[in-house]
């Protein structure tokens, strides 16, 4: 492996413009890695993406340390594509560890790197593109450049439609399509949604906002028909209550505080929609129920503590909200919503209905329900729809 580490060396500095290690020699583990230079404050670094079944991290190495962890990468991997500004590679491993390496001149251009940690280029709704309801919601001028102090929120709502945009090919194209977003809010990403799928995508939806602040629908629904989105309604009303449709497409839950995230994936489940996507709120229900009684001291390192307790808990949550998903029939993902620099939020659930529960997924829910002595809101509320 001592060529890839001399390659990664020579190359990983400003000419480099990406690398895409794939083929892993197992597939249970990291599929893919995604390489790219940023430019921060204090120089370069290489933005190390990689990717499981169902979740994607990431982290910024000095070249020093990407050429380590590449390396060590390369040793669990067969290939390698990378690009510089003036050559291509092709890293390949055979099975006896064999390192092969080709390599081909641009000839007569010169890639250029996109250096900025944020990627305009690379953002759906593009900056310097006059869009009304960023400009009233506070985050974009009107002659379409974002508002300094709102540029986190821009780039929350193009991550928001990059995950949309993935699973684009699971909705039909042919018929109406129903959305719902729960606990809507000041709507940044509804609108965002509706602008995205109705006319940049052209696809036929009609989206229901529901919050429970009067004021914030009321301006919601002034903007909707200032905009002229005929489709896109905003209404008071619960989640738990709430039985204005008798089927959805899509479901989109952000931020619903605590168990009312529960109430919207028990409804998504039983309306059947196609996509579910749910960034969770405030978990503290298993936070309540959890003791060192059912964990039999093993978990005394995270229960005796308060905040480690609370995040223990947040995260059972959520994995356990997946692993419901997946019983119901769904394919689900845990993946990062938003860095955790920018808030703590940063879990988002995107499950896609397959119709096959997940080989497991009972039997381990059970056994972790009864390790730590817990019944999570939503498989009660998954039960009592099934018993009706």
């Amino acid at each position: 492996m001592e060529t890839i580490k001399e390659l990664l060396n020579s190359i990983l500095n400003i000419e480099f413009i990406q690398a895409i290690i794939s083929n892993p020699r197992e597939k249970d583990g990291v599929l893919k890695i995604k390489v790219r230079p940023i430019e921060k404050k204090d120089g370069l670094y290489f933005q190390c993406e990689s990717f499981t079944k169902t979740q994607a991290f990431h982290e910024n190495l000095k070249a020093k340390e990407a050429v380590k962890c590449l390396s060590e990468y390369m040793e669990k991997f067969r290939q390698m594509q990378v690009f510089t500004k003036t050559m291509d590679y092709t890293v390949l491993v055979s099975k006896k560890g064999k390192v092969t390496i080709q390599k081909k001149a641009l000839k007569g251009c010169v890639r250029e790197a996109e250096l900025s940690h944020n990627r305009n280029k690379k953002y759906i709704l593009k900056e310097g593109t006059s869009i009304p309801f960023l400009q009233d919601l506070g985050v974009m001028t009107k002659d379409g450049k974002i508002i300094h102090s709102r540029f986190d929120k821009f780039r929350q709502i193009n991550r928001f439609l990059e995950f949309i945009e993935d699973i684009l090919p699971k909705l039909p194209k042919d018929k109406e399509l129903t959305i719902l977003d729960f606990g809507c809010g000041k709507s940044y990403l509804t609108f965002a949604m509706y602008y995205y799928l109705r006319i940049l995508k052209k696809y036929d939806i009609r989206i229901i906002g529901l919050d429970l602040k009067k004021d914030v629908i009321e301006h919601c629904n002034e903007l909707s028909r200032k905009y002229g989105y005929e489709k896109l309604e905003f209404l008071v009303g619960d989640i738990a209550d709430y039985e204005g449709v008798s089927e959805v497409d899509m479901v989109v839950t952000l931020h619903a505080c605590d168990t009312a995230t529960d109430f919207a994936l028990a409804k998504a489940v039983a309306w059947g929609a196609k996509v579910i996507l749910s960034v969770p709120c405030c978990q503290h229900e298993l936070n309540g129920q959890m003791n060192k009684r059912h964990g039999h001291d093993v978990l005394a390192p995270i229960l005796d503590y308060g905040l480690l307790k609370e995040r223990f808990a947040a995260l059972m949550t959520d994995g356990l909200r997946a692993k419901y998903l997946e019983r119901s029939g769904y394919e689900t993902q845990v993946l990062e919503f938003i860095d955790m620099e920018h808030t703590p939020k940063n879990i988002l659930l995107r499950a896609v209905k397959t119709g096959q529960e997940k080989q497991g997924s009972s039997k381990e829910i059970e056994a972790c329900k009864e390790f730590l002595g817990i019944h999570p809101m939503l498989g009660v509320l998954l039960d009592k729809g099934t018993e009706k």
